[in-house]
Formats: structure tokens, C-alpha cells, sequence
């Protein structure tokens, strides 16, 4: 009972932390003709509710795709037009097809900012409560603190309460398959993960670790014998689900095209804005995009995505257990990041949830890159006027995880799980070394140099010749800090030393 309440607390400061963000400006306010995600949004509901089903992809005389058309699978669609009926209810203003087009007004920012508390009250709070209690060791104690620290992320929160999205349901549900794989319940989890991807495309981050975890726990039970019924199971149930997704859209082939185009967009370049990437830093010192032609720049991106989410993957698939799986999620979607095409800066949230999950794990490390993470963001922050929002969550987010986590103290060989790889490299270079007084050093030089480069952002002008020069920058010091993340996170999931409790696994 004493844990219940201590959750019930948790939960409460995580909303009153959201409703405090929702209470500030949002993407786009007040900047006709385009103005930003949170009338992409309304748009969307606008589209649901007054058109039919064939024509919320198409591009036509009530619906001009080059306005905030939608681009995402058909779930968010369905959320959508379930959000438009609630909005139809209260004032028929707020979804009137074309006069509705770029409303505002203090009621529907009300509304529409509850409609994202509601979605993760319902799906990813308690995705993440769970997970806390049932697939975190510790003491309940302990469990209630990773909690609170998981609820208190700042990057979520600034996106989705501030910029505007409805990320929370795509990662929330992703959260459930990882529950239900965890508890072994793998069609369950299979069905999630797949109402996930159809909500949100970029949900493809971490298709191949369930894929791997998946085909390697068929192939370790068994494919001639128990684990072929599995793989039939966890087959029927992706089809299935797939199917009642898109079954508005089976009965034309050239619908389900046309889905598919949108969803997948090409067009849009390789990368957009200042994203903390390799494509963009190396734009740089290189015009990738200026060499190269678009087929190229998609065959190379794609390309580099594929070899380097491949290690990581294949360790997964030869050994399917939870704590494989967790690290293997986070490589492919830092891959899918890092190299892959059309990528922007909130896509680093793939990568971020399932750095939360190892915050019992990897504290220091997970608090580093959390933190890094929304650090990459000032310069959509700044544009969205949620400066002071994000100066809150971030010093709240690091005091109470240093403070709860003992994060800052945990950074010896041990507690980084690096196994073998520090004392073959430490002769080499100082970089390797893992003494805690030097990690600690490091990781504060790192939180000197975000705090700098945020407050230029905010109180220097850039020189004429170089109006870009902070975003920029806050773009190479970012993406410094994620690929050397990424080769840590590497360097983890192929180290002999795992969690304890999965040994019994392997």
C-alpha cells in the first residue's frame, strides 16, 4: 500500500510537471500563413472529422497536402478523428473545414493540451509505472525513484506539452510490447509494438531489435518444436493487427500507395534544420547535398544505417535476453539516427526512452545522455519561446536523479559495465581512462559546455556571415557527445559483464 501511494505521488508530480510546461507558448503560435505542429494537430482533426477515410491522404480540393497534410500512419488518423469528435462537441468552430484553418484561442489550447495529458494518462504513465515495479530490481524504494526520474524526463515533456506532439502514444505503446516481451507474454508485446509503429513510422528505430529478440527467443526454444509455434503466434497476431490497421485502405491498392508515399516522403532532403546527426555535421566541412544526388545520399544513408545497426542486432539475435534487447534499442535507434535518412532533431527521442529504461542500469551514463539529448534541442526551443521551461525541467531532472539515483557516484568501471575494453585501452589514450574522479570531470565540462553554448544562444548575436553559428554548434557538440554514446552503448552490449539477474537468461 505504502509503494501504491509513493507511485500515486510520482504520478501526480509528473502531470503537474506537464500541465506546468502546457501552460507556455507551443510551436508555431501566432505565425500565420503555415504557424506550427500544434496546428498540424488541429489540421489533422479538422481532415478526420470532415472528409472520408480515401481522401485524408489525397490531395484535393478540400484537403491541400501541402498545408500540414498528413504524414503519418493511419493510427494517429483514427486518434485524430477521436479528438475531433470531442472537439466537435464542445465548439464546432474549433474542426469547421478551411475556416477552422489556423484557430486559436485560449479554450482549445486548453483543450487540445488535454488531450495529451489524457493520451498518457492512458497509455504511457502507465506503461512506464509498470515497468518500474515489475522489470526494475531493487527496493520498492529504489523502484519509486527510478519512477520519478523516468516521469521527469525533460525531453518528452518539452516536445510534447511545449513544441506540441503526441509522441507519448507511439512510445508509450512501444512501451507495452517491451512489458510484454519482458513478462513473456510475446504476442501481446508483438501486437503493441505493431499498433505502435502504425501510429508513428519512426517507431521503425526499434523494429529490428523486436524482430531479433523475437527470432532469436523462437530459435533458442526451439524452431522444430516450441518455438515454431511461437513464430506462428507472434506472425498471425502482426498480421492481424496490421490488417485491422489498414483495413479502411485494403479495398484500392493505389490508397494504400498513396499512404505509403506520405508516410515515407523522400522530398524532404536528407536532413532538416540543425539536427544533431552526422549528415549534418558533416555538411559542414563537406556539401553532401550539393555532391550528391538524392538516389545517392538516400543509398548512402541508408547504406551506413544498415552496417552500423547491424552488430548490435545480430549480438541480440544470438542472445535474446531483456537486457540485450534494452541495449540493443537503444543502438539501432541511435543508428537510425546518427545515419539513416530525412531525419529530425525530436527523432532523438527513439533513443532516449530507451536510455530511461536503463537508468537502474547505467545512471550516470543514462543521465549524461538524457541530458545531452535535450540539450541537442535549444534551438526549437528557443524558436518556441520554452527557454525558461527547459532551464526547469533539465536542472529538475539532474538534481533529482543525482539525488535519488546517486547517479554522479556510480561511474566506477563496475557500476559503467565496460567489462575488458578500458584496461586494453587505457595505455592508449586519456579518453579511456575510467577512473570515477575523471568520468565525473568529464560529464561536468560537458554540463559547463551545454550551459554555455545555451546561454550565447540566447544572449550573443551571431556575426552576419554566420547567422547559424549557435545552432550549429549546439548541433557538433551534441552529435560529438551521441556518437560517443553510441560507441559506449556498443562497447556495453558486447562486454561479457550483464545485469545479474539476466544471467540466468543466457
Amino acid at each position: 500500500m505504502q509503494t501504491w501511494s509513493l507511485v500515486s505521488i510520482c504520478v501526480l508530480l509528473g502531470v503537474v510537471v506537464r500541465w506546468g510546461v502546457s501552460l507556455n507558448s507551443y510551436s508555431g503560435a501566432g505565425k500565420p500563413p503555415i504557424f506550427g505542429d500544434y496546428e498540424a494537430q488541429r489540421h489533422w482533426q479538422e481532415v478526420t472529422y470532415n472528409l472520408p477515410v480515401h481522401e485524408w491522404y489525397l490531395n484535393t480540393s478540400d484537403n491541400d497536402l501541402n498545408y500540414w497534410g498528413l504524414d503519418y500512419p493511419p493510427l494517429t488518423a483514427y486518434h485524430s478523428l477521436i479528438c475531433a469528435y470531442a472537439a466537435k462537441f464542445i465548439n464546432p468552430e474549433w474542426v469547421e473545414l478551411h475556416k477552422s484553418r489556423g484557430y486559436e484561442s485560449p479554450a482549445h489550447k486548453l483543450f487540445m493540451r488535454t488531450t495529451v495529458l489524457l493520451a498518457d494518462l492512458l497509455i504511457y504513465i502507465p506503461a512506464v509505472v509498470l515497468y518500474c515495479l515489475y522489470l526494475t530490481e531493487g527496493t520498492a524504494k529504489k523502484q519509486v525513484s527510478i519512477l520519478l526520474c523516468f516521469l521527469l524526463y525533460p525531453g518528452l515533456i518539452l516536445i510534447d506539452y511545449g513544441h506540441f506532439q503526441y509522441n507519448g502514444v507511439s512510445l508509450g505503446l512501444a512501451l507495452w510490447a517491451l512489458l510484454g516481451l519482458g513478462l513473456g507474454w510475446d504476442a501481446l508485446g508483438s501486437v503493441a509494438f505493431c499498433l505502435a509503429l502504425n501510429y508513428k513510422q519512426m517507431e521503425l528505430y526499434h523494429a529490428l531489435p523486436f524482430f531479433c529478440y523475437l527470432l532469436g527467443k523462437c530459435i533458442k526454444v526451439g524452431l522444430l518444436g516450441r518455438g515454431f509455434f511461437l513464430l506462428v503466434r507472434i506472425a498471425a497476431a502482426v498480421l492481424v493487427t496490421f490488417a485491422l490497421c489498414w483495413l479502411p485502405f485494403l479495398s484500392d491498392l493505389g490508397q494504400i500507395i498513396q499512404v505509403v508515399r506520405r508516410i515515407f516522403p523522400v522530398a524532404r532532403g536528407l536532413f532538416e534544420d540543425k539536427v544533431a546527426n552526422t549528415w549534418c555535421s558533416l555538411n559542414i566541412l563537406i556539401k553532401i547535398r550539393s555532391i550528391l544526388s538524392s538516389d545517392s545520399q538516400i543509398y548512402l544513408s541508408t547504406a551506413c544505417t544498415l552496417l552500423s545497426v547491424l552488430p548490435s542486432s545480430v549480438r541480440l539475435l544470438t542472445k535474446p535476453t531483456l537486457w540485450q534487447f534494452k541495449l540493443a534499442l537503444v543502438n539501432s535507434a541511435l543508428a537510425f539516427f546518427l545515419f539513416s535518412y530525412q531525419v529530425h532533431e525530436k527523432s532523438i527521442l527513439l533513443s532516449a526512452v530507451p536510455v530511461c529504461l536503463l537508468l537502474n542500469d547505467l545512471p550516470f551514463i543514462s543521465l549524461w545522455f538524457l541530458l545531452v539529448y535535450t540539450f541537442s534541442m535549444v534551438p526549437l526551443f528557443l524558436k518556441d519561446g520554452l527557454l525558461v521551461p527547459y532551464v526547469v525541467t533539465s536542472l529538475a531532472f539532474l538534481l533529482t536523479s543525482a539525488r535519488l539515483l546517486s547517479a554522479l557516484e556510480r561511474c566506477s568501471e563496475a557500476e559503467l559495465r565496460l567489462g575488458p575494453f578500458p584496461k586494453a585501452l587505457r595505455f592508449y589514450s586519456v579518453y579511456f581512462r575510467m577512473q570515477p574522479c575523471v568520468c565525473v570531470s568529464k560529464f561536468y565540462i560537458s554540463v559547463w559546455v551545454m550551459a554555455g553554448l545555451s546561454m550565447a544562444s540566447v544572449a550573443l548575436a551571431p556575426p552576419a556571415s554566420l547567422p547559424d553559428l549557435f545552432p550549429v554548434l549546439v548541433s557538433v557538440a551534441s552529435f560529438l557527445h551521441l556518437l560517443g554514446f553510441f560507441i559506449y552503448f556498443h562497447i556495453v552490449q558486447f562486454s561479457q559483464l550483464g545485469r545479474k539477474s539476466n544471467r540466468k537468461n543466457k
